[in-house]
């Protein structure tokens, strides 16, 4: 089946990989959204379908038929980072990095949406993503430097 996958259309076997993490880290080699707690417990398999945050991890790979899926690895561009990946190293956000991945794209979608979040709005669309570290403060940060930079500023000045 087809799916299209940070813009470009990839075709996967959903009988090979039943999850759509399964396809992603298992046939498109796309291995920046991790298996956790195999649960949608944890949101270190957080991707984006059809613009939505879903866990990979829970989402059927038939069911994404067509479906338009963003991973960590479409949030940069080319060798530019993101400016939250530039937030996420300036403020020393990600310390293991395991929950790294979904912590952006749930960053992305949040900003997307709501360009200047107060903290409270922060910690509510970050809440389905959980970090063992715990360095939800400088997550916060990170995400806090973002949105209060202007558009043409570069990521990393608050």
């Amino acid at each position: 089946m087809r799916l299209t996958v940070n813009g470009t259309p990839r075709e996967v076997d959903p009988s090979r990989a039943p999850t759509l993490l399964a396809a992603l880290r298992d046939q498109l080699n796309l291995t920046g959204s991790k298996l956790g707690c195999d649960h949608g417990e944890c949101g270190a398999c957080t991707v984006r379908l059809d613009g939505d945050l879903v866990y990979a991890c829970l989402t059927l790979t038939a069911a994404c038929e067509d479906a338009r899926v963003e991973t960590v690895e479409g949030l940069a561009d080319g060798n530019t980072l993101h400016p939250l990946q530039q937030a996420f190293i300036t403020h020393d956000a990600a310390q293991c990095g395991y929950c790294t991945p979904g912590q952006l794209l749930a960053a992305a979608a949040l900003l997307e949406h709501n360009p200047h979040p107060t903290n409270d709005e922060i910690r509510a669309a970050m809440s389905g993503n959980l970090c063992r570290c715990g360095t939800y403060p400088k997550i916060v940060t990170a995400i806090r430097a973002v949105a209060d930079t202007p558009a043409d500023a570069p990521a990393d000045t608050p």
